[in-house]
């Protein structure tokens, strides 16, 4: 039997929405055992004249315990 907790992340990026999602999970997996599943939770980003600038994803992270 295994025992999951969730972190909640929130990843940035100007090049796009997986690009966020894989910085916070590559952050988090640097101090983090066992990362097993993500669920990204909300989606929104910074405008600057008009054009998207960059985007933020906010993600929950589920990883096993020892």
């Amino acid at each position: 039997m295994a025992v999951y907790k969730k972190i909640e992340l929130v990843g940035t990026s100007s090049d796009g929405l997986e690009d966020a999602i894989r910085a916070a999970i590559k952050k988090a997996s640097e101090t983090l055992r066992h990362l097993d599943w993500f669920e990204v939770k909300e989606i929104r980003g910074n405008i600057d004249e008009g054009n998207v600038r960059s985007f933020q994803v906010v993600l929950q992270v589920g990883f096993k315990l020892d």
